[in-house]
């Protein structure tokens, strides 16, 4: 179920949009008409015309509140191809070097950054300079301190900057967590999250250090990361973490292919985290309390993820992540809506300062308090 019309389906059963239904009764409630939506509309334009890109692009087909109207890439072959398939007006479409002249653009309310790692803090902080919103893909940044200058900037400019953390919209994992809000699996007592997958190209921009900042923490660890955040509830103290070498022809430098973690939260949980770039078949979070357990895999996959509890299967309908994020973000930026689990600089500025003492923690074999 992810076409536009199951999407404004779903969307009809409530006066809120699909993360703030209660999601046990979604698809008892769904009407089967469609209904017209006639409100503002989020203006986006996308930085970094590459894989990802082409995903979101394809996932706003079927948005209602936010629409694809601006385009920004280093590649002119790209803007044109890219104009003619998402008739994208030649006045809205920038490089690298022209694209704080947003500015002067009504049509652009927004700008989603996809660029490698490496050039987001520059970048989100000249489009704040513009005037415009910023969405910025995670990590947000290389480090804490190149987040926290962005946050400053977009505070200092009166934008708003928020991450793409689809997954803080995924109907089952805010199931999930209206669960453990109730009290449903009791006192959380410990989260396993274990991401990565073997990489392909060894000349990708992923296994560049100037380009990534580090290897497969950076792009798939800090799922699991933010999801012993989102899925115990609470923050961690306190850090350790290993780091596994087998390919260093492979994984030069400062390009890490696998490091585990652990983290430690004040209620007493632990978590035990995989991130790697040199095995697959991983994508698995579960998490245990004193009553209950969640066993989610697929748990941060495009979808659809599937997971159970000791109450059952979890049976929320899946649809396109992305077109479930860009509707709420919308919200956010166009109406002030406050998310189930937040979205903002502050929340990937979070993740950074953790990064590093993950980091820090596996070069110096210590535990690092936060």
């Amino acid at each position: 179920m992810n076409t536009r019309r199951d999407f404004l389906q779903l969307l009809a059963a409530s006066a809120v949009t699909l993360p703030f239904i209660p999601l046990s009764g979604l698809a008892a409630k769904t009407k089967v008409v469609e209904e017209v939506y006639d409100g503002p509309v989020l203006r986006v334009a996308l930085m970094g015309l590459g894989g990802y890109a082409n995903r979101v692009a394809e996932a706003m087909k079927d948005c209602q509140k936010a629409r694809l109207t601006g385009l920004i890439s280093g590649t002119p072959a790209k803007l044109k191809d890219w104009q003619a398939k998402y008739g994208i007006d030649q006045k809205n479409c920038y490089n690298y070097q022209t694209y704080e002249q947003l500015k002067d653009n009504p049509d652009i309310d927004a700008v989603y950054v996809t660029t490698p790692n490496a050039l987001h803090h520059d970048q989100v902080i000249g489009i704040a300079r513009s005037g415009k919103h910023v969405i910025c893909e995670k990590p947000m940044a290389l480090n804490a301190k190149e987040g926290a200058e962005m946050v400053a900037a977009c505070k200092k400019a009166g934008v708003k900057l928020l991450v793409g953390y689809r997954m803080h919209f995924e109907p089952k994992t805010l199931e999930v967590i209206r669960m453990r809000n109730s009290g449903e699996f009791g006192k959380i007592r410990f989260f396993q999250g274990n991401c990565g997958f073997n990489i392909g190209d060894p000349k990708q921009w992923r296994l560049n250090k100037q380009l990534a900042g580090g290897g497969a923490m950076m792009d798939i660890g800090i799922y699991a990361l933010n999801g012993a955040r989102y899925m115990v509830g609470e923050e961690p103290v306190w850090v350790t973490a290993q780091e596994t070498k087998t390919q260093p022809e492979r994984f030069k430098e400062g390009v890490d292919e696998t490091i585990q973690f652990q983290l430690g939260f004040p209620g007493g949980a632990v978590a035990s985290c995989l991130s790697t770039y040199a095995m697959n078949n991983l994508d698995r979070f579960f998490m245990t309390g004193d009553k209950g357990f969640v066993e989610m895999q697929p748990s941060t996959g495009y979808g659809p993820i599937k997971g159970r509890t000791h109450k059952g299967e979890l049976t929320q309908p899946h649809f396109t992540h992305q077109t479930v994020q860009m509707e709420e973000m919308s919200e956010i930026i166009l109406n002030g809506r406050t998310p189930v689990v937040p979205v903002d600089g502050e929340e990937g500025l979070k993740d950074l300062k953790i990064i590093d003492a993950i980091y820090l923690a596996a070069r110096t074999g210590k535990k690092i308090y936060l």
